[in-house]
């Protein structure tokens, strides 16, 4: 991870610097804004993976010596089966139509979104998947 942090570092000098310089040259706010905001979110992985990186053990990408074998094995849990992404995107879907259609189909996709979200922060403490 400590490659992919510095890839970020590195990258965020780059989008400040392009921030800068297209401010500079073009005057145009929106888009100065945006580069701004993208250096921002550079800056705040970056640190993630370096923080994370000291915290854990080198992977293989971190070795110079390496081979593609070494990276390989469990990578991590991933949930095998779940329906709440399916509920969490159509509430999400129902909420960015009902800003072009109508605020009132936020009415409708609140409930879905928050029966998403609440299905899948606790889907691991009841059910089939309890003792996973």
């Amino acid at each position: 991870m400590k490659i992919q942090g510095r890839m970020f570092f590195w990258l965020s000098v780059f989008v400040l610097v392009m921030a800068v310089v297209y401010g500079v040259w073009s005057k145009e706010p929106a888009g100065t804004t945006a580069l701004f905001l993208a250096f921002g979110l550079c800056i705040m992985i970056g640190f993630y993976l370096g923080f994370t990186a000291r915290r854990v053990d080198a992977g293989a990408q971190d070795d110079k010596e390496a081979d593609v074998a070494d990276g390989a094995g469990e990578l991590g849990f991933f949930s095998p089966h779940s329906w709440q992404p399916l509920a969490l995107a159509v509430g999400g879907a129902l909420a960015f139509l009902g800003i072009a259609v109508g605020w009132w189909l936020l009415y409708f996709s609140a409930p879905l979104i928050a029966i998403g979200l609440f299905g899948w922060v606790f889907e691991y403490y009841r059910g089939e998947n309890r003792t996973q």
